[in-house]
C-alpha cells in the first residue's frame, strides 16, 4: 500500500491510495467466496463453480464492488496514519483504477483540521455582574417549596376559577359530526394552562359542578390533524369536580416540615445562603461563556463543509438519544414536527458550525500558551470518571488506551484554557453604570 497527499482548498486533502495487486486479488478472493453461493451456473452445484468459470461468463468485474468494498476499509485506515494528516471528516471515496492482476487505486477526500488564527483573546472586557439575592427572591422559592408540598381540595361552593382543575366529561363535534380523538371521560384540566385550543379554558370559568356547558371554538389553521385544520367545533362539557390547590401556612411548622431548621427565620437565611451560591456559580458560567464568545469571534478559522457535517449528525444522534428517553422515536418526532432530515440539518447547523470554531479556539490558546495538564490531572479526572460510572479506577484504566488518555488530557487542557482566558478578563461597569457616570 503506498499513498500520495494532495492538499486543497479551505482545509481538504485528497489521499490517493494505491493496493498492491497482491493484496487486491487476496481481496478478490473473499469477494468470490462471499458471493458463490449466490451465482448459477449450468453444470455446477450452487457454490461449486469455479472461480475462473464465473468470470469466463460474467466478467472478472462481476467481483470488483466486493473485492473494492474489502480492500478500502483497511488500506484507508493504514494510509491515513501514514499520511500524517488530522483528518476530521469520514472519507469520500473514488475508485480511480480497478481491474484484474493490476493494483487497485481509490482516492479518499477528507476534511482536515483547519488552522485558526487568534485575535485578541488576553484583557477581554466583560461587564461585572452583581450577585443579589432579594426578599422577593426567597419568597419566590418558598412559594415553589410550598407548591411542591401542596394538596388538592374539592370545592363544591363556587364556579370555577383561573389555576382551578376542572374535572370534565367531553365530546367534540365537527360539522355536526363527532370526530376521534374528541371524547373524553374524568378528564382534569388545569384552567389557564391552555391545554386545550382557543378560547376552550375560558368558556369554563363560572360554571358549577353539575353545569351542561356548549364550548364553541376554532381549530387553529397550524392544527396537526388535516382534518380538523381551521374548522369550527362545538364541544359538549359536563363539569363533574372543581378541585383547588391549597397551600401550607408559611410558619415554624412548616420550615421544621421541610428543612432542618425549626423556624422559618433559620429556614428563609439557609435558602438566602443557597440561592446566592447558585447565583454566584451561574455568574461565574455567565462569565466564561461571555470571555469565550469574544475569543472566539475575534478568531479568524475556515471550517470545512465535511468538518461541520460530521459535527451536525453527531448533533442529530445526541438530539435523537435524548428523545427516545422520552418515549418517542426520531421518526416519530420528524412525523409530529413535519420536518425532514434536511431542514433539520439546516436547522442545527449554527450550532454545529459555533461548537467547532469555540473548540479549534480554544485548541489554539491552549497552543500558543503551552497549556497542558498534568499525568496528576489525567489521573484525577479517571478517577471522577470512575466514580461517575460507579467503576473501580483499575477497572476503567484497562479499558481506557492512549488515545483515550490523550483525549482526557486535550479537554483538560481545554478547560484550563478556559481558567486562563477568564483570569486575564477585565471586569467593566455595566453600560448603564458607565451612562449615569458620564451623565454626572
Amino acid at each position: 500500500m503506498s499513498v500520495t497527499v494532495e492538499n486543497l482548498e479551505k482545509s481538504m486533502a485528497k489521499l490517493t491510495i494505491t493496493v498492491s495487486a497482491e493484496d487486491f486479488e487476496a481481496a478478490m478472493v473473499k469477494a468470490y467466496n462471499k458471493n458463490k453461493n449466490k451465482i448459477s451456473v449450468q453444470g455446477f452445484r450452487r457454490g461449486k463453480a469455479p472461480r475462473k468459470m464465473i468470470e469466463k461468463l460474467y466478467g472478472p468485474e462481476i467481483f470488483y464492488e466486493d473485492a473494492a468494498n474489502i480492500a478500502i476499509p483497511d488500506a484507508y485506515e493504514e494510509a491515513a496514519k501514514e499520511s500524517g494528516l488530522d483528518i476530521v471528516s469520514r472519507p469520500e471515496i473514488d475508485v480511480v483504477d480497478i481491474g484484474r492482476d493490476k493494483e487497485f487505486v481509490f482516492s479518499a477526500t477528507v476534511a482536515v483540521k483547519p488552522e485558526v488564527t487568534l485575535g485578541d483573546y488576553k484583557g477581554i472586557e466583560v461587564e461585572k455582574k452583581e450577585v443579589k439575592v432579594m426578599a422577593a427572591d426567597v419568597n419566590a422559592e418558598l412559594d415553589k417549596v410550598r407548591e411542591q408540598n401542596s394538596r388538592m381540595i374539592t370545592v363544591d361552593n363556587r364556579g370555577i376559577k383561573k389555576d382551578d382543575t376542572a374535572v370534565i366529561d367531553f365530546e367534540g363535534f365537527v360539522d355536526g359530526e363527532p370526530f376521534q380523538g374528541g371524547k373524553g371521560e374524568d378528564y382534569s384540566l388545569v384552567i389557564g394552562s391552555h391545554s386545550f385550543i382557543d378560547t376552550f379554558e375560558d368558556q369554563l370559568v363560572g360554571k358549577k359542578i353539575g353545569d351542561e356547558v356548549d364550548v364553541n371554538v376554532t381549530f387553529p389553521e397550524e392544527y396537526h390533524e388535516a382534518s380538523l385544520k381551521g374548522k369550527p367545533a362545538l364541544f359538549k362539557v359536563k363539569v363533574k369536580e372543581i378541585k383547588k390547590r391549597e397551600l401550607p401556612k408559611l410558619d415554624d411548622e412548616f420550615a421544621s416540615e421541610v428543612s432542618e431548621f425549626e423556624t422559618l427565620k433559620e429556614y428563609k437565611a439557609s435558602v438566602k445562603k443557597s440561592l446566592t451560591e447558585q447565583r454566584k456559580e451561574e455568574a461565574k458560567r455567565e462569565k466564561e461563556a461571555a470571555v469565550v464568545e469574544k475569543v472566539v469571534e475575534n478568531a479568524t478559522v475556515e471550517l470545512p463543509e465535511p468538518m461541520v457535517d460530521e459535527q451536525v449528525q453527531q448533533m442529530i444522534q445526541e438530539f435523537a438519544g435524548r428523545i427516545s428517553q422520552q418515549g418517542i422515536s426520531f421518526e416519530q418526532y420528524m412525523q409530529m414536527t413535519g420536518m425532514t432530515p434536511d431542514t433539520l440539518m439546516a436547522q442545527m447547523k449554527p450550532e454545529a458550525e459555533k461548537r467547532i470554531k469555540t473548540r479549534l479556539t480554544l485548541e489554539a490558546v491552549v497552543k500558543a500558551e503551552e497549556i497542558k495538564a498534568t499525568a496528576k490531572d489525567v489521573e484525577k479526572e479517571i478517577e471522577n470518571m470512575a466514580s461517575m460510572y460507579q467503576m473501580e479506577v483499575d477497572k476503567l484504566k484497562e479499558i481506557i488506551g492512549e488515545t483515550e488518555k490523550e483525549q482526557i488530557s486535550l479537554d483538560m487542557a481545554v478547560q484550563k484554557a478556559v481558567d486562563f482566558l477568564v483570569k486575564e478578563a477585565v471586569e467593566v461597569a455595566p453600560k448603564e453604570e458607565k451612562a449615569e457616570e458620564a451623565d454626572k
